[in-house]
């Protein structure tokens, strides 16, 4: 299973999400370009020491990431099909989070093979992207017994 970052706008929210994937030992994917100048100091200074524990690969876009990509796209998003509770996990999996700002666009949604939403309170539009990839994660890795 892979956690992916579509175009992240927030530096921070990446980093948190680095750490949860090297806490767990997933493997990441991040799609560029990203709304803030992403480097390796930048990474560091986001991820603090976790950086370096992770497993973190780099696409220049979209199309690149698409084209190497293996395993069921699984898109977490607030128009998901799906409860992410009800939904069946895999262990090739990758499982992608959108934009911050605009979440993910029209062709990410149709290359997904499986669109998920965290239900949620009544009049709440959603959750930061970092707890959304941190539940679905658990709940991916709970059905998996990882």
């Amino acid at each position: 299973m892979r956690l992916a970052v579509f175009q992240p706008d927030i530096a921070a929210n990446l980093g948190a999400m680095v750490r949860l994937c090297a806490c767990l030992d997933v493997p990441m994917d991040v799609i560029e370009p990203c709304g803030f100048a992403f480097s390796v100091k930048a990474l560091r200074r986001a991820a603090m020491d976790y950086g370096e524990l992770a497993d973190v690969t780099r696409w220049d876009d979209w199309n690149a990431f698409e084209a190497a990509r293996s395993g069921r796209l699984v898109l977490l998003t607030t128009s998901g099909a799906v409860s992410h509770e009800l939904s069946v996990y895999r262990p090739d999996d990758v499982l992608l989070v959108g934009r911050e700002s605009a979440g993910a666009p029209p062709e990410v949604h149709q290359a997904a093979d499986l669109r998920v939403r965290i239900d949620m309170a009544p009049g709440a539009r959603s959750l930061n992207v970092g707890m959304a990839a941190a539940i679905v994660l658990a709940e991916a890795r709970r059905q998996l017994k990882v």
